[in-house]
């Protein structure tokens, strides 16, 4: 810990060569957001949810100016109705640039409640002229300026720390602190300088350049360059890449089935953008550019970087060669394995993107190549489930993207296809039919055997493969104060999956009433349903058998401000889970106190929690230090409480505080493995501090 606060006073020391001062804008308010764009939470693809989490961010820390925002940069925000942004682009072609945020209320489609969850990332600035001023002159003000460390720590011990005993030896070779460190030097449309370092809990702090490891386990650092000349974009270290629907490239942007049901199932095209989140996968490392020529974005890439690998079985024709089991994307090296696995293989990767706009930016097409190859085989164990998996150490996919918006109809798709012959494609339409109510609907097609490993677009699955689905969304805006979403989602998967030992289908629907009667008043409730296919031993049986799976999932939510300084937000999910058998149930109970004054906010939670078991565990967003992303499993019967505190100590410095601590009933122990706590209880501690230069 030493080395962070040594280079906190390394960093201070530069605050007289650039001051940079933050424009107040209303908190991102982390629960809501989560329950409006976020997908229902799953185990399989949870690290998904870090990286999206962290994209919103990008957008907190630098707003979007709406007097200069493409199209395809207000699409990006998840949170504008085709109509609405036509809507703006009008206003300001007719009215010229908005003056205030105030100006918003008189833009035709934008209600009470889309202008409250578009505040915190938009902003409307005056024209500057960057190009004309220095470099110094610009780095001094610079809109982005900050230096933040985080500390985390479990106060219990688990086993992975304590002396080996009897045959269990393995331990974690670190201490049970986790470190972050994040230092940003940004502004908009301009540049983009960052460093972040982390370390995990479990993984040692040392110095071994043999092992590629310097004090922190991860070390991420960017450099970005926007409007130079031709050049929109120029990047340098590591960054992320999306392109058409994310079939081919898309890491770290892919929302999924939740509240919103009309904005999120469409993929923007962002380009090149840096990766600032401590995930230690699906990023690029190395160069990337977009060139503009008239109407034509050619982006050029290439990436070059170690991934994490375990080792499998030597190929049949040559028991010489080493082979790669499998990618890991865990980020974590605690154990003896985890840290022989980690930075194993070499993975290169050269792609590009040419995109066509028309002047109206109504119309794009573009095409997108990627090719990948490895320094070592990927050999996926032999289960029958893995029999299409990718193997080798090359693959190439090319794929064809468009969007056309013709009056009230934005048409997108995009069609890929890898060099083994298979096939993927996505297409769909947002429809608004009046200004009370938006229709979508999306056709998804992933052959078995299609390989993509940089793609993330709409799906059930976490990969884009084996699947294919119809979505339809609707939105009803009963008034200007009700509000009605839902969707329905019928897939099907043609080949075996993970604990599916055989082709299966399934539906999803939701639907959400929502109740704003004011600025300070917000109250819905939402029910969802979910069939799926999963393997059952049934007793006496020799072979597994594939059954359908049934949940059910409610939600009840009041948000209420009865002062300006305090909040009340209430919480009521319960679950309903059957599997031949009798049902199973969970319930979840929360209430939240938000109070803030001056510069001192403070929030807390108590919540009751009862669950049959595994299956109908509910996962609950918690209100965290800024940047910080929490949803937590509750599983089991106990109770749970946290308190957070922020404080602002000076103009520059800000602090945070979090703890949490979780009593569950009737368990005599927590977790398991070498994460396992004896007892039942588990109390987390949090600290974070921000210096804004």
């Amino acid at each position: 810990m030493k080395y962070g606060f040594w280079l906190v006073f390394l960093i201070i020391g530069l605050k007289q060569v650039a001051t940079g001062q933050e424009a107040p804008r209303p908190p991102v308010d982390v629960e809501l957001l989560v329950q409006e764009l976020f997908a229902q939470q799953d185990d399989e693809n949870s690290v998904a949810y870090e990286d999206l989490y962290e994209t919103l961010l990008q957008y907190y820390r630098q707003p979007l100016d709406l007097n200069r925002a493409s199209r395809e940069e207000l699409r990006g925000l998840w949170l504008l109705s085709e109509g609405q942004i036509s809507a703006l682009l009008q206003h300001i072609e007719d009215n010229g640039r908005l003056l205030s945020l105030y100006e918003l209320q008189s833009v035709p489609g934008f209600d009470l409640i889309s202008i409250q969850r578009l505040l915190p990332f938009v902003t409307v600035q005056a024209l500057r002229q960057v190009g004309q001023r220095s470099w110094l002159e610009r780095l001094k003000n610079a809109d982005n300026h900050s230096l933040l460390l985080r500390y985390d720590r479990t106060l219990q011990e688990r086993r992975g720390y304590t002396p080996p005993e009897g045959r269990s030896v393995i331990r974690y070779l670190g201490s049970p602190d986790k470190f972050l460190l994040r230092y940003r030097l940004s502004h908009p449309r301009d540049f983009s300088f960052g460093v972040t370092a982390e370390k995990d809990a479990g993984e040692s702090f040392t110095w071994n350049p043999g092992q590629r490891i310097y004090g922190f386990d991860f070390l991420s650092a960017h450099a970005q360059l926007y409007d130079r000349g031709a050049f929109k974009t120029i990047a340098l270290g590591d960054y992320q890449l999306q392109f058409g629907q994310g079939l081919l490239l898309s890491s770290g942007f892919s929302v999924g089935k939740g509240g919103e049901t009309i904005t999120t199932i469409r993929r923007s095209q962002l380009g090149i953008r840096p990766h600032t989140s401590t995930l230690e996968a699906n990023f690029f490392r190395g160069a990337a550019a977009t060139h503009r020529w008239q109407r034509l974005e050619t982006t050029l890439f290439y990436s070059n970087r170690r991934v994490d690998a375990s080792v499998g079985d030597a190929l049949p024709d040559d028991s010489t060669l080493v082979t790669l089991s499998g990618l890991q994307t865990s980020g974590l090296h605690r154990t003896p394995t985890e840290l022989a696995n980690r930075q194993r293989a070499r993975e290169q990767v050269l792609g590009g993107d040419i995109t066509y706009r028309n002047p109206q930016q109504t119309l794009s097409l573009g095409i997108t190549g990627v090719h990948t190859w490895f320094n070592i085989a990927l050999q996926p164990r032999p289960e029958p489930y893995n029999l299409f998996t990718f193997r080798g150490n090359r693959n190439t996919a090319v794929g064809l993207h468009y969007s056309y918006l013709w009056q009230n109809l934005n048409f997108f798709g995009e069609t890929a296809r890898s060099d083994n012959g298979g096939l993927g494609t996505v297409n769909g339409v947002l429809a608004s039919l009046s200004e009370k109510v938006e229709v979508s609907l999306l056709y998804r097609y992933y052959a078995r055997s299609f390989h993509t490993l940089y793609g993330s677009a709409f799906g059930e699955g976490s990969r884009n493969q084996n699947e294919s689905g119809l979505y339809t969304g609707l939105k009803v805006k009963l008034s200007d104060r009700w509000q009605l979403t839902g969707y329905y989602d019928r897939f099907s998967f043609p080949w075996l999956r993970f604990r599916v030992d055989a082709p299966s289908d399934g539906e999803e629907y939701l639907l959400r009433l929502q109740f704003m009667p004011s600025k300070t008043t917000l109250l819905y409730g939402q029910y969802q349903y979910e069939r799926k296919a999963r393997n059952e031993s049934v007793e006496g049986e020799p072979l597994r058998q594939v059954t359908d799976t049934y949940a059910h999932r409610f939600l009840l939510l009041l948000d209420v401000s009865p002062l300006p300084s305090l909040r009340l937000r209430s919480r009521v999910q319960a679950s309903r889970f059957r599997q031949n058998g009798p049902a199973r149930t969970g319930y979840f109970v929360a209430q939240d106190v938000s109070w803030e004054r001056s510069n001192t906010r403070l929030s807390a939670r108590y919540a009751l929690f009862d669950t049959d078991d595994y299956d109908t565990r509910l996962y609950a967003p918690e209100q965290d230090v800024l940047y910080g992303f929490s949803i937590t499993a509750f599983a089991g019967q106990g109770t749970r409480i946290y308190l957070l505190a922020q404080q602002r100590l000076t103009r520059h410095l800000d602090a945070w505080f979090k703890l949490s601590h979780t009593n569950y009933r009737g368990q005599s122990t927590i977790g398991s493995g070498l994460e396992q706590i004896q007892g039942p209880k588990r109390t987390d501690v949090r600290l974070q501090v921000r210096y804004r230069f």
